[in-house]
């Protein structure tokens, strides 16, 4: 899945028509209070909201969503960027990630080892400085692309870190993090598990590289999410939401949301943490009526007691 067409391609995924008998849920009022930072993305709401970005941020910031992720943020031109981070500013919204363009695909992978790859990567990270100060954005997503087959998994593994080295040696002095995505999208993908990107993590040794822990994707790859989530928690630096099978807001699927998200919300409260929860799906029915019930959905897991 190519990462940077996310957001354009997500609403055409998400057509499915309302469950028989489901009456369209109303528009929610006032600002919902969530006890964790959800983040939209631009287009998740533009049937409520339209298609102008400052009017779905501000539709966003009404219904109690304070952080956004774009994946297509270095793509977009300099003027739109500092208009999105102004508004951004003016509501009191955080910035998630965007996806570091060309850090690593099926057409670069890191774990080749080869020249031309890494430079592609270290230029995208350098380039991805510039738009992070910005767009005041603390994270980027990297995946490393796919398996050199021809290698030794162990060999491929030290090319990733080796990389990964020199990637964050660009954005830690600028107090940037790189967070590594194993993903579940075609089996050709180097990274697949949480317990493989924590290992890469700790080979890195640094706070500028940690894990994005999408939990649609480790639903897939190795389930188990809580205990995954415990046993890679100190390398953990973002979560991203999506319901298994596909791919829509919670209560759409087979995880228990409301769990996870009190798991995350009362570890995160004792040391201390805070996490962005990016929303990473589509959205489960069509038009004003599904992103209602989107937004319900999210009011419903967040109601964990505390």
């Amino acid at each position: 899945m190519d990462r940077r067409i996310f957001v354009k391609s997500s609403l055409g995924l998400a057509g499915a028509a309302l469950a028989a008998g489901e009456t369209a849920a109303s528009a929610p009022s006032g600002k919902n209070n969530f006890k964790l930072k959800y983040a939209p993305h631009f287009g998740m709401f533009k049937n409520s909201a339209g298609d102008d970005l400052v009017d779905q941020l501000k539709f966003m910031a009404d219904m109690g969503f304070m952080a956004l992720e774009d994946n297509g943020m270095m793509g977009r031109p300099v003027e739109v960027q500092e208009k999105i981070a102004k508004e951004m500013t003016r509501l009191g919204m955080e910035m998630g990630v965007f996806v570091v363009d060309k850090g690593g695909n099926s057409q670069n992978t890191l774990a080749a080892g080869k020249k031309e790859y890494i430079d592609i990567f270290l230029n995208g990270c350098k380039r991805a400085v510039e738009v992070a100060k910005r767009v005041n954005a603390k994270w980027m997503t990297v995946v490393p692309g796919d398996f050199e087959r021809n290698l030794p998994i162990g060999v491929q593994t030290g090319h990733v870190i080796d990389a990964l080295r020199r990637g964050a040696e660009i954005l830690e002095p600028h107090g940037l993090t790189m967070v590594l995505e194993p993903l579940s999208d075609t089996p050709n993908l180097f990274l697949r598990t949480s317990d493989q990107t924590y290992e890469i993590c700790r080979g890195v040794n640094s706070p500028a590289c940690k894990i994005l822990f999408d939990i649609y994707h480790m639903q897939k790859n190795e389930g188990h999410i809580i205990p995954h989530i415990d046993w890679t928690w100190s390398e953990i630096a973002y979560f991203q939401i999506g319901d298994n099978p596909g791919r829509k807001e919670p209560t759409t699927g087979e995880i228990n949301y409301k769990n996870i998200f009190k798991y995350i919300h009362d570890r995160s409260k004792k040391e201390n943490k805070s996490f962005i929860m990016g929303m990473e799906h589509g959205n489960f029915s069509p038009g004003k009526d599904g992103e209602n019930a989107l937004i319900k959905a999210y009011v419903e897991s967040d109601s964990f007691a505390v």
